[in-house]
This record gives structure tokens, C-alpha cells and sequence, in this order.
């Protein structure tokens, strides 16, 4: 983490052989993450702060708001960002889903296979697809500056058991976020949805209202589901769990070139530190799983195809129901198709 490095010194190491000139005019912005000081968002952020007031010389000050103290609900954020009193905010794809709909198409399964290829198509015109639309959506007032990771994938854990095909999910009661695209995905493999707050988690799990989830490790051991019961997870990764930077239009535009360009690039700092960022934490989190008892379970490719197979259904769902849903499918299935091309010709380079 740059957070204790010296000013001097991280303009030192971040602007080596670089001649930049950024205006003399003073900004601070405003940064708000509704999570806390262990999660991905917060490594991201302290990476941004550190990179922007650094590269400005000091020109662009940001203030991290961690939690809940400017905003509380993605809906109110976003409006924040959108009116001016907050500059910056990730979300969920749920968070952000009942203002920008087409943004759940990351919580589509089985799309991506691994990080080498969702990494790559989120770094590239996908992510751009996203911002014009979400442009449209707000009558520019909210950009998408980058869209990360914030828990790695997410996969299915319950309390009750070893989930290795769709039928071992029938009946379970899973907890969804309250955005449609879960709740049909769970419906699709049999499951019952039961939209639950992320903070009254823990004790749903532990009075049985609901039997399961869909989470990543570092969530679940962040947040001690197992202590409430939460023994079996089934690493099938079917989503990756994007974490989606909203800035204010206005405030990114009414900055010069120069410093519209240092914006851009903490952005681009920001996104490879929450990348990285659950890799390494999951490494730790999954040996607490195990160590207290939990059974993880790595599908073959062929169970992970009858899971597919059964989730199908939302994919006919979300192109016919959701507003812009079919032209946000359509960029990320190409994103897709290009990279994995990439990696395939580079594999072939790199192999032999």
C-alpha cells in the first residue's frame, strides 16, 4: 500500500521520466466508498489519492469518505455524483442497477472464464461501451471512469451442502441483493431468492432466513459468514464481481487536458490495484475456510457446463427485459470474443 510514502518520494517513483506540466489551479475531490478500511475498494482508493496529488504536485487533493458518512445507498450516491456534492464512487453492479440497468450484463454467468480474461475486456472499448451509455442514461452528468474488481468472483456457498450440480441447489433459500438479475439466476437453478441487506447478512444466515449466497471468499471470511454457519462453497465463479468508479462529469470536464490526463491515469493505478488486491487476500482467506472446517469445492468443466446450461434461461431475460440490455450483452460477448483470440494466439507464441 503507497499510503505512508512521502509526497517526494512517490512523485519520485510514479512521474520518473515524466515532464508533465499540470495548471497551478487548486482542486479537491471528493471520494466515497460505502465499504471499510479492509476491502479492495479502500486499496484501490488509497492508490488513487496517493497517485493524483502526487502527480499534480499537490494541485488535486482528494479526501476518502470510508463508509457511510456522505451517502448510504447506491441510489443516493450515484445522485450525489450526479447533482455535485460527491466527485467520486464505486459501486456494485446491484448498487447501480435500478439507475443503469444494462450494467448487470457483469452479473451475467459464466461469460468470462478467468481474470487474464475479464481483466483485459475491462480495460478496453467494453468499459468505454459502458461510460457513453451511462452518459445517455444520466444526461451527462455521471462518467464511468474504470470498472475493477471488488471480491474476485463470485461463486455459491450455503450452510447446508456440497453444492456440485444445479439440482443440489433446488430449494435452497439464497440471499440475492435486491437488483432483478440475481433473483432471476437463482430462479433459473432452482433456488428460492430472498433479497437480503448486505450489513443483516450475517444474522439471516445464522437464523436460517436464508440458506446461502453468492460471494467471494474475502467477503465471506471479511464478514466471519462460517461463525453463522455458512460451511459449503462451490467455486464455480460465475460472475466477476466488477466494481464500477463513477465520477462527476462536470468536475472531470471542467479540468484542463493536463489534469483530466492524471485523473485518467489514477483511474488506470486504481483499477490494477483492485485487480491485484483479491488475489492476494483471497490466499489467506481461503486457508481460514478450510482450517475452520469448510468444504470447498472446485466443479470439473463438466459440472461447470451443467451450471451453465441451467442458467441459460437469463440470458433471454436480460436482453428482452432489461433497458439496454441486449446492446450491453452484445459489447461484452465481443470483448470477450477478441481477447480470448488474443490469448489464444499468445498462448500458442508462449507454449512451444
Amino acid at each position: 500500500m503507497l499510503k505512508g510514502l512521502t509526497t517526494s518520494l512517490l512523485a519520485a517513483t510514479l512521474l520518473a521520466g515524466s515532464a508533465m506540466a499540470v495548471s497551478a489551479q487548486s482542486i479537491t475531490l471528493r471520494a466515497t466508498a460505502n465499504s471499510n478500511d479492509q476491502d479492495e475498494d479502500y486499496d484501490g482508493l488509497v492508490v488513487f489519492k496517493n497517485y493524483v496529488e502526487a502527480a499534480s504536485n499537490g494541485d488535486i487533493a482528494v479526501e476518502l469518505f470510508i463508509g457511510t458518512q456522505l451517502c448510504s445507498t447506491g441510489e443516493e450516491c450515484i445522485e450525489g455524483v450526479s447533482e455535485g456534492s460527491i466527485d467520486i464512487y464505486i459501486s456494485t453492479s446491484g448498487g447501480a442497477a435500478s439507475i443503469f440497468p444494462y450494467i448487470q450484463v457483469l452479473d451475467l454467468p459464466y461469460l468470462m472464464s478467468d481474470d487474464r480474461v475479464a481483466e483485459a475486456v475491462l480495460s478496453g472499448d467494453f468499459t468505454r461501451t459502458m461510460r457513453d451509455m451511462a452518459l445517455e442514461t444520466s444526461g451527462d452528468t455521471v462518467r464511468l471512469m474504470t470498472i475493477g474488481n471488488t471480491g474476485g468472483w463470485r461463486s455459491f456457498a450455503n450452510t447446508e451442502r456440497r453444492v456440485t450440480s444445479p439440482e443440489d441447489l433446488a430449494g435452497l433459500k439464497l440471499r440475492t441483493v435486491p437488483a432483478d438479475l440475481p433473483q432471476e439466476l437463482t430462479r433459473a437453478l432452482g433456488a428460492s431468492p430472498t433479497p437480503i441487506p448486505w450489513p443483516e447478512l450475517f444474522t439471516s444466515l445464522q437464523t436460517g432466513v436464508v440458506e446461502g449466497t453468492a460471494n467471494g471468499i474475502t467477503d465471506i471470511m471479511n464478514m466471519k459468514f462460517p461463525d453463522a454457519g455458512l460451511q459449503y462453497l462451490t467455486l464455480d465463479g460465475h460472475a466477476y464481481m466488477g466494481a464500477f468508479w463513477w465520477m462527476s462529469n462536470e468536475r472531470f470536464m471542467g479540468m484542463d487536458e493536463a489534469q483530466r490526463r492524471i485523473i485518467v491515469d489514477g483511474f488506470y493505478q486504481l483499477q490494477q490495484a483492485t485487480f491485484a488486491s483479491p488475489k492476494r487476500k483471497s490466499i489467506a482467506a481461503y486457508e481460514e475456510f478450510v482450517a475452520g472446517g469448510g468444504d470447498l469445492y472446485v466443479p470439473s468443466p463438466e459440472e461447470k457446463a451443467a451450471f451453465a446450461a441451467a442458467a441459460a434461461p437469463v440470458y433471454e431475460w436480460f436482453t428482452s427485459t432489461v433497458d439496454g440490455g441486449d446492446v450491453a450483452l452484445a459489447a461484452l460477448q465481443e470483448a470477450v470474443a477478441e481477447v480470448e483470440a488474443e490469448l489464444a494466439a499468445e498462448y500458442a507464441a508462449d507454449l512451444n
